[in-house]
């Protein structure tokens, strides 16, 4: 049924805030209950949402300063109502004051008792007034938490982040990272080019541009309807994939005829690019802990004339059996990791990310790379990839892999990376991409070569 596009969004705020599921998974399960009407009122909803999540750090530290109830006994629902309001009359211009205000209270009366709602709209009409005024931390006191609040960031973050790159580019990364991004979608070459693509977008999309490295990536905004919907996307003329993700399929580097293995598959988008680089000729074997993620992928294939594909659901933390499978030409390891470098696409990962969980994925990480390095067959590669800049989850890893294993190299070669990336390398071999730097999400990546 059709609802309100402000209690939809609070909704999905108090799901997210009750456990460890991603924002993704939960707007696909709302989604398929819920309906929320007009175009006016979806976009609504993802401003808030996801607007909401990008400056939850400068929204809490408002309410903060304007509640008369300290700020960790607030009702997490009551919080995510402020938020919400705030958001609005700080972010978009288009509503005015009174319609968050109000809007808010309505959330409020059904919610809590008589004296919420009154805290509700006596906090808002003063912050609506006053949040201009309201003094940030002082960078000279304090640089972090003044960072933190200012750019909405965790301290922990933003603190990891200064020791290694500096105040300036700690900076311009986090702004990079609160920018909304345009849709990036990868042409699916076995049935159109890019060119064929680009047209077909025009008619039902805006500012429809090609990426920057990725050959076949396109970028646009404000489609006309979801993208499921749209004429190209029926046709399997593409799929959604982030310019940085379609480079690592380039330096896997796939050739017709190869036996691949996409360790980690989930949804398949790199799957997808690798079956097209292959030209659907060979063995492309899919694997994922996920059975219900294998089945959507496995659906999906035939929209894109992928016929070379196979799947295994296995969870990799125990190694696979060597003689059930063949030897592989290439495999891609896609690992599970913070998703720091993403944050642009999911603002979520922010607040439900800790230090402590860098290590914990450092330890799978190279669980996984060892029960994988025996299926790689003498001269083959393995792709170890990370949507995340941090040491932890990449340089560690792989340093602590060859370490074990002196039958792999770090390959010098870049696939099929465009010349204009393999320049800017620190390390040959070793491909990494910054939001801030190149305006795609940020990527470790590291192709590795076993000996003959």
């Amino acid at each position: 049924m059709p609802t309100d596009a402000r209690k939809s969004a609070l909704d999905v705020l108090n799901i997210l805030d009750k456990g460890h599921r991603t924002l993704d998974s939960i707007l696909e399960e709302y989604f398929g209950t819920v309906a929320i009407g007009s175009r006016q009122d979806r976009a609504l909803f993802q401003a808030l949402v996801y607007g909401v999540l990008r400056w939850r750090g400068r929204l809490d530290y408002l309410i903060s300063h304007f509640s008369s109830t300290r700020f960790t006994k607030i009702n997490p629902n009551v919080l995510n109502i402020l938020r919400l309001a705030l958001f609005q009359i700080i972010y978009l211009d288009r509503i005015p004051d009174s319609a968050a205000v109000n809007t808010a209270v309505e959330l409020a009366k059904t919610c809590g008792a008589p004296w919420v709602v009154g805290y509700v709209n006596a906090l808002l009409r003063k912050a609506a007034r006053a949040y201009p005024n309201v003094s940030l931390p002082d960078p000279n006191q304090n640089a972090v938490a003044a960072m933190a609040v200012r750019k909405s960031f965790p301290e922990w973050i933003i603190r990891k982040w200064m020791n290694r790159y500096g105040s300036d580019n700690t900076a311009s990364l986090c702004d990079s990272l609160n920018t909304i991004p345009p849709i990036t979608v990868r042409t699916n070459t076995l049935k159109a080019s890019r060119g064929q693509l680009a047209e077909a977008l025009g008619s039902e999309t805006a500012l429809v541009s090609p990426t920057c490295y990725a050959p076949d990536g396109i970028t646009f905004i404000n489609p006309a309807t979801s993208i499921p919907e749209l004429s190209a996307f029926k046709a399997g003329w593409f799929q959604v994939q982030d310019e940085a993700a379609q480079l690592v399929s380039l330096l896997l580097d796939p050739q017709p005829g190869d036996t691949v293995l996409d360790a980690c598959a989930g949804l398949g988008g790199k799957t997808g690019h690798i079956a097209q680089l292959m030209k659907n000729e060979g063995v492309l074997v899919a694997l994922d802990v996920s059975e219900s993620k294998l089945l959507r992928l496995k659906t999906d294939m035939p929209r894109l004339d992928i016929s070379i594909l196979s799947t295994i659901n296995h969870n990799l933390e125990r190694k696979l059996p060597r003689d059930l499978l063949p030897a592989f030409d290439r495999i891609l390891l896609d690992a599970p990791c913070s998703g720091l470098g993403v944050m642009r696409r999911n603002p979520d990962i922010k607040w439900r990310t800790s230090k402590r969980n860098l290590a914990k994925y450092k330890t799978r990480q190279i669980r996984l790379l060892e029960n994988l390095s025996h299926l790689v067959k003498p001269s083959g590669i393995l792709v170890y990839a990370v949507c995340s800049s941090e040491p932890e989850e990449n340089k560690a890893v792989v340093n602590e892999f060859l370490k074990n294993h002196d039958e792999f190299v770090i390959s010098k070669q870049f696939g099929q990376l465009p010349d204009t990336l393999c320049s800017m390398a620190d390390v040959p071999g070793v491909f990494k991409t910054f939001p801030h730097l190149k305006q795609m999400d940020g990527f470790y990546a590291v192709r590795l070569q076993r000996n003959p």
